[in-house]
């Protein structure tokens, strides 16, 4: 029997779809899109835009860890508003999201990566 690394990441009957929204900006950005583990690093999730370079992408995922780039005019490269990233075999990087099982645990969990504004300046 073959081992599945990626078994945490398979949703059991328990596990709820979380959504989540993926922001990026990106002033003479073309066309952003997410490709990923969750899709089979296709192409076929295409961000929306407001035009003046802001760019998202609202979708659900299955409780588990993910990983991603996010293709800029062609160009696949990691998320930066994403501290978690991992080597690929391209010799770039992709951004690791971890979806929890509850939207809270999500967002405590994403505050604990993001850097420490110092407030005493």
């Amino acid at each position: 029997m073959k081992h599945n690394n990626n078994h945490f990441n398979s949703p059991g009957p328990e596990a709820q779809l979380q959504k989540v929204r993926f922001e990026f900006t990106h002033p003479t950005a073309k066309s952003v899109c997410l490709s990923g583990t969750f899709n089979g690093w296709s192409c076929d999730k295409p961000m929306r835009t407001s035009g003046s370079g802001d760019w998202w992408k609202e979708t659900t995922l299955a409780p588990g860890n993910y990983e991603y780039c996010l293709v800029v005019d062609g160009e696949y490269i990691p998320d930066p508003r994403i501290q978690t990233t991992v080597p690929n075999p391209f010799g770039g990087r992709n951004s690791v999201m971890r979806v929890c099982h509850t939207e809270s645990a999500s967002h405590l969990h994403d505050a604990k990566n993001l850097p420490m504004k110092n407030t005493n300046l």
